[in-house]
């Protein structure tokens, strides 16, 4: 299966009602029970070695930071830094320490000024050559490493992803942008290519629950 470039709902940053906000309820929700949270919290063990450690996370394309603020509760000291281009889904990122505005190609971060850039059911939205410079940015801003949440691509994981919102969700944008995201999701030579292009050789690729892939990329 070909990676698809189709766009979906959620690329579309006019959009600041409820849609939006149903959206990101369900979102949580998948990210509960389908890998979101348990894939951010295995990456993380990468890079903390205490449970007392304070690191500065930079939570770019943030959504609500569920994952990060679940993570939470094993690490209470994280610095979760939310940011997105949408305002409307920036508003549901509470209990996090900032947030910002900002197109993530066009960063207003100086450089090596937090420790970890985490990226959850991001990347995908975007083509290889963005990818590319999206990681060169986040080597850039991050102090210690890069932490990649996002999707497997597969015609088992497409399927499944059609049957699920069709039985449980009533976000009429999760229903039309699930499928949509299986598409633009990664096989490990997509990520293993775009990597080499980007001159990172220092990664570790898992697969996890479910239909995921956890990376992570140490400087």
């Amino acid at each position: 299966m070909k990676r698809s470039y189709e766009q979906e709902k959620m690329d579309d940053f006019s959009i600041q009602d409820k849609r939006i906000d149903l959206a990101l309820i369900e979102l949580r929700i998948i990210n509960k029970y389908l890998g979101g949270i348990s894939t951010t919290k295995s990456a993380l063990n990468f890079f903390i070695n205490s449970k007392n450690e304070e690191l500065k996370i930079l939570d770019i394309g943030s959504g609500s930071s569920d994952n990060l603020l679940a993570a939470k509760n094993l690490y209470p000291h994280l610095q979760i830094i939310s940011i997105d281009k949408n305002l409307g889904i920036l508003s549901n990122s509470a209990n996090t320490l900032l947030k910002i505005n900002s197109d993530a190609l066009d960063l207003p971060i100086k450089n090596e000024s937090c420790d970890i850039v985490h990226v959850s059911l991001f990347l995908h939205h975007f083509n290889e050559k963005q990818i590319e410079k999206l990681l060169k940015e986040f080597l850039r801003i991050s102090n210690i490493g890069i932490i990649i949440n996002d999707l497997q691509r597969s015609f088992i994981a497409l399927v499944g992803i059609k049957i699920l919102p069709l039985l449980f969700s009533k976000s009429e944008m999760v229903k039309n942008d699930a499928p949509i995201s299986v598409k633009r999701g990664f096989n490990r030579f997509d990520l293993i290519n775009v990597f080499r292009n980007s001159g990172i050789s220092n990664y570790r690729i898992k697969r996890k629950w479910a239909f995921r892939w956890m990376i992570v990329i140490k400087k």
